[in-house]
Protein backbone atom coordinates (compact mmCIF):
# COMPACT_ATOMS: atom_id res chain seq x y z
CA UNK A 1 0.00 0.00 0.00
CA UNK A 2 1.06 3.58 -0.56
CA UNK A 3 2.44 5.10 2.69
CA UNK A 4 0.10 8.10 2.51
CA UNK A 5 -2.88 5.76 2.22
CA UNK A 6 -1.69 3.77 5.22
CA UNK A 7 -1.45 6.97 7.29
CA UNK A 8 -4.87 8.16 6.16
CA UNK A 9 -6.58 4.84 6.98
CA UNK A 10 -4.86 4.72 10.37
CA UNK A 11 -5.99 8.27 11.18
CA UNK A 12 -9.56 7.42 10.17
CA UNK A 13 -9.61 4.30 12.37
CA UNK A 14 -8.16 6.21 15.32
CA UNK A 15 -10.64 9.07 14.86
CA UNK A 16 -13.53 6.64 14.78
CA UNK A 17 -12.29 4.96 17.96
CA UNK A 18 -12.07 8.31 19.75
CA UNK A 19 -15.56 9.45 18.68
CA UNK A 20 -17.40 6.19 19.39
CA UNK A 21 -16.01 5.44 22.83
CA UNK A 22 -19.39 4.73 24.47
CA UNK A 23 -22.46 2.63 23.77
CA UNK A 24 -22.99 -0.67 21.95
CA UNK A 25 -21.79 0.73 18.62
CA UNK A 26 -18.42 1.79 20.02
CA UNK A 27 -15.40 0.81 17.94
CA UNK A 28 -13.31 -1.60 19.99
CA UNK A 29 -10.19 -1.21 17.84
CA UNK A 30 -7.10 -0.23 19.82
CA UNK A 31 -4.10 1.19 17.97
CA UNK A 32 -0.66 0.87 19.55
CA UNK A 33 2.55 2.66 18.66
CA UNK A 34 5.47 0.29 18.05
CA UNK A 35 9.14 0.59 17.28
CA UNK A 36 9.64 0.47 13.49
CA UNK A 37 13.14 -1.06 13.71
CA UNK A 38 15.26 -2.97 16.21
CA UNK A 39 17.32 -0.83 18.59
CA UNK A 40 20.57 -2.03 20.06
CA UNK A 41 24.25 -1.32 20.57
CA UNK A 42 27.59 -2.45 19.23
CA UNK A 43 29.50 -5.11 21.16
CA UNK A 44 32.96 -6.62 20.75
CA UNK A 45 33.54 -8.19 17.36
CA UNK A 46 31.67 -5.43 15.51
CA UNK A 47 28.30 -7.05 16.19
CA UNK A 48 25.00 -5.43 17.12
CA UNK A 49 23.36 -6.61 20.34
CA UNK A 50 19.56 -6.04 20.12
CA UNK A 51 17.88 -4.58 23.20
CA UNK A 52 14.45 -3.56 21.89
CA UNK A 53 13.16 -5.69 18.97
CA UNK A 54 11.16 -4.04 16.20
CA UNK A 55 7.37 -3.97 16.63
CA UNK A 56 7.71 -3.63 20.42
CA UNK A 57 4.87 -1.57 21.88
CA UNK A 58 5.97 1.81 23.26
CA UNK A 59 6.51 3.22 25.82
CA UNK A 60 8.97 0.54 26.89
CA UNK A 61 12.31 -0.01 28.57
CA UNK A 62 14.77 -2.90 28.25
CA UNK A 63 18.14 -3.46 29.88
CA UNK A 64 21.07 -5.88 29.71
CA UNK A 65 24.31 -6.30 31.59
CA UNK A 66 27.59 -6.29 29.68
CA UNK A 67 31.25 -6.56 30.69
CA UNK A 68 34.52 -5.01 29.64
CA UNK A 69 36.18 -6.72 26.67
CA UNK A 70 39.84 -5.95 27.48
CA UNK A 71 42.09 -6.18 30.52
CA UNK A 72 42.41 -2.92 32.50
CA UNK A 73 39.72 -1.21 30.41
CA UNK A 74 38.76 2.07 32.10
CA UNK A 75 36.17 3.34 29.60
CA UNK A 76 33.44 1.95 27.36
CA UNK A 77 31.91 3.59 24.31
CA UNK A 78 28.20 2.99 23.81
CA UNK A 79 27.20 3.14 20.14
CA UNK A 80 23.42 3.22 19.75
CA UNK A 81 22.32 1.41 16.59
CA UNK A 82 19.07 0.94 14.65
CA UNK A 83 18.49 -1.84 12.14
CA UNK A 84 18.09 -5.57 11.60
CA UNK A 85 21.60 -6.71 10.66
CA UNK A 86 23.84 -8.63 13.08
CA UNK A 87 26.79 -6.58 11.77
CA UNK A 88 26.93 -3.17 13.44
CA UNK A 89 28.30 -1.36 10.37
CA UNK A 90 25.27 -2.47 8.34
CA UNK A 91 22.89 -0.60 10.66
CA UNK A 92 22.20 3.05 11.30
CA UNK A 93 24.17 4.83 14.01
CA UNK A 94 21.86 7.02 16.13
CA UNK A 95 24.37 8.31 18.66
CA UNK A 96 27.29 7.53 20.94
CA UNK A 97 28.67 8.36 24.38
CA UNK A 98 31.48 7.21 26.66
CA UNK A 99 31.29 5.91 30.23
CA UNK A 100 34.65 6.52 31.93
CA UNK A 101 36.22 5.89 35.32
CA UNK A 102 35.88 2.09 35.33
CA UNK A 103 38.02 0.07 37.74
CA UNK A 104 41.07 -1.57 36.19
CA UNK A 105 40.38 -5.31 36.15
CA UNK A 106 40.70 -8.37 33.90
CA UNK A 107 38.38 -8.53 30.91
CA UNK A 108 34.89 -9.68 31.80
CA UNK A 109 35.03 -8.63 35.46
CA UNK A 110 33.64 -5.07 35.44
CA UNK A 111 29.89 -5.07 34.71
CA UNK A 112 28.03 -2.29 32.88
CA UNK A 113 24.24 -2.17 32.83
CA UNK A 114 22.82 -0.59 29.67
CA UNK A 115 19.15 0.43 29.53
CA UNK A 116 17.17 1.59 26.49
CA UNK A 117 13.98 3.58 27.10
CA UNK A 118 11.44 4.77 24.52
CA UNK A 119 8.69 7.14 25.63
CA UNK A 120 5.25 7.61 24.05
CA UNK A 121 6.66 10.26 21.70
CA UNK A 122 9.26 7.84 20.32
CA UNK A 123 12.22 9.56 21.98
CA UNK A 124 14.98 7.10 22.83
CA UNK A 125 17.08 7.47 25.99
CA UNK A 126 20.07 5.22 26.62
CA UNK A 127 21.76 4.88 30.01
CA UNK A 128 25.01 3.08 30.87
CA UNK A 129 25.82 2.41 34.52
CA UNK A 130 28.87 0.94 36.23
CA UNK A 131 27.25 -1.53 38.66
CA UNK A 132 30.21 -1.37 41.04
CA UNK A 133 30.46 2.41 41.48
CA UNK A 134 27.02 3.55 40.33
CA UNK A 135 28.59 5.99 37.88
CA UNK A 136 26.29 6.64 34.93
CA UNK A 137 26.19 8.35 31.53
CA UNK A 138 23.30 8.71 29.11
CA UNK A 139 22.20 10.03 25.73
CA UNK A 140 18.85 11.02 24.22
CA UNK A 141 18.17 10.40 20.53
CA UNK A 142 15.33 12.15 18.73
CA UNK A 143 16.24 11.70 15.07
CA UNK A 144 18.35 9.58 12.75
CA UNK A 145 21.98 10.49 12.35
CA UNK A 146 22.09 11.30 8.66
CA UNK A 147 25.65 9.99 8.50
CA UNK A 148 27.09 8.37 5.39
CA UNK A 149 27.99 4.66 5.40
CA UNK A 150 31.69 5.57 5.41
CA UNK A 151 31.25 7.87 8.43
CA UNK A 152 29.36 5.17 10.33
CA UNK A 153 32.06 2.57 9.59
CA UNK A 154 34.78 5.00 10.71
CA UNK A 155 33.00 5.72 14.01
CA UNK A 156 32.46 2.00 14.64
CA UNK A 157 36.14 1.27 13.99
CA UNK A 158 37.08 4.05 16.42
CA UNK A 159 34.77 2.57 19.06
CA UNK A 160 36.08 -1.00 18.90
CA UNK A 161 38.87 -0.21 21.36
CA UNK A 162 36.28 0.71 24.00
CA UNK A 163 33.69 -1.94 23.14
CA UNK A 164 31.80 -3.99 25.69
CA UNK A 165 31.00 -7.67 25.31
CA UNK A 166 28.04 -9.83 26.13
CA UNK A 167 28.01 -11.00 29.71
CA UNK A 168 29.08 -14.64 29.75
CA UNK A 169 29.38 -15.35 33.47
CA UNK A 170 27.04 -18.35 33.40
CA UNK A 171 29.00 -19.91 30.55
CA UNK A 172 32.28 -19.13 32.30
CA UNK A 173 31.17 -20.60 35.63
CA UNK A 174 30.00 -23.82 33.95
CA UNK A 175 33.33 -24.22 32.17
CA UNK A 176 35.22 -23.35 35.34
CA UNK A 177 33.44 -26.06 37.32
CA UNK A 178 34.07 -28.61 34.56
CA UNK A 179 37.75 -27.62 34.38
CA UNK A 180 38.23 -27.82 38.14
CA UNK A 181 36.60 -31.25 38.23
CA UNK A 182 38.87 -32.55 35.47
CA UNK A 183 41.98 -31.10 37.14
CA UNK A 184 41.03 -32.80 40.39
CA UNK A 185 40.73 -36.17 38.64
CA UNK A 186 44.00 -35.70 36.76
CA UNK A 187 45.85 -34.75 39.96
CA UNK A 188 44.38 -37.82 41.67
CA UNK A 189 45.79 -40.09 38.95
CA UNK A 190 49.06 -38.21 38.44
CA UNK A 191 51.22 -40.31 40.80
CA UNK A 192 49.85 -43.60 39.42
CA UNK A 193 50.52 -42.55 35.83
CA UNK A 194 53.97 -41.26 36.77
CA UNK A 195 54.92 -44.66 38.24
CA UNK A 196 53.80 -46.44 35.07
CA UNK A 197 55.26 -44.21 32.33
CA UNK A 198 57.62 -41.84 34.16
CA UNK A 199 60.67 -43.94 33.34
CA UNK A 200 60.47 -43.29 29.58
CA UNK A 201 61.08 -40.13 27.55
CA UNK A 202 57.58 -40.42 26.08
CA UNK A 203 56.06 -40.75 29.53
CA UNK A 204 57.92 -37.78 30.98
CA UNK A 205 56.92 -35.69 27.96
CA UNK A 206 53.27 -36.69 28.42
CA UNK A 207 53.40 -35.78 32.11
CA UNK A 208 54.99 -32.40 31.33
CA UNK A 209 52.27 -31.68 28.77
CA UNK A 210 49.57 -32.60 31.29
CA UNK A 211 51.13 -30.27 33.84
CA UNK A 212 51.25 -27.52 31.22
CA UNK A 213 47.56 -27.96 30.39
CA UNK A 214 46.63 -27.57 34.05
CA UNK A 215 48.82 -24.47 34.42
CA UNK A 216 47.23 -22.84 31.37
CA UNK A 217 43.79 -23.72 32.70
CA UNK A 218 44.55 -21.98 35.99
CA UNK A 219 45.70 -18.88 34.08
CA UNK A 220 42.47 -18.86 32.02
CA UNK A 221 40.43 -19.11 35.22
CA UNK A 222 42.36 -16.27 36.85
CA UNK A 223 41.86 -14.10 33.76
CA UNK A 224 38.15 -14.90 33.48
CA UNK A 225 38.89 -15.89 29.87
CA UNK A 226 35.92 -18.00 28.80
CA UNK A 227 37.21 -18.68 25.28
CA UNK A 228 40.62 -19.87 26.49
CA UNK A 229 38.95 -21.90 29.22
CA UNK A 230 36.87 -23.73 26.62
CA UNK A 231 40.05 -24.80 24.81
CA UNK A 232 41.65 -25.93 28.06
CA UNK A 233 38.59 -27.98 29.05
CA UNK A 234 38.96 -29.89 25.78
CA UNK A 235 42.67 -30.42 26.46
CA UNK A 236 41.94 -31.53 30.04
CA UNK A 237 39.38 -34.03 28.75
CA UNK A 238 41.95 -35.57 26.40
CA UNK A 239 44.53 -35.72 29.21
CA UNK A 240 42.05 -37.34 31.60
CA UNK A 241 41.11 -39.99 29.02
CA UNK A 242 44.78 -40.74 28.45
CA UNK A 243 45.47 -41.01 32.21
CA UNK A 244 42.53 -43.36 32.68
CA UNK A 245 43.74 -45.53 29.83
CA UNK A 246 47.24 -45.77 31.31
CA UNK A 247 45.93 -46.71 34.76
CA UNK A 248 43.51 -49.26 33.30
CA UNK A 249 46.26 -51.02 31.34
CA UNK A 250 48.56 -51.01 34.37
Amino acid sequence: MHPDEVVAIGAAIQGSALLEDEGPSANRVVLLDVTPQTLGMMVAGGLMEPLIPKDTTVPTARGKTFTTSRDNQTAVKILVMQGESEQADQNELLGEFILTGLRRAPAGVVEIEVTFEINADGIVSVHAKDLETGKEQSITVTATSGLTREEIEAMIDAGKEFAVERKRDEEYEARKQEAEGLMHEIERLFDKVSKVVGGSDYGRDALDKAQGVMERTKVAIDRHDSAALKEQVEALSRTFRMFKGVVAKA
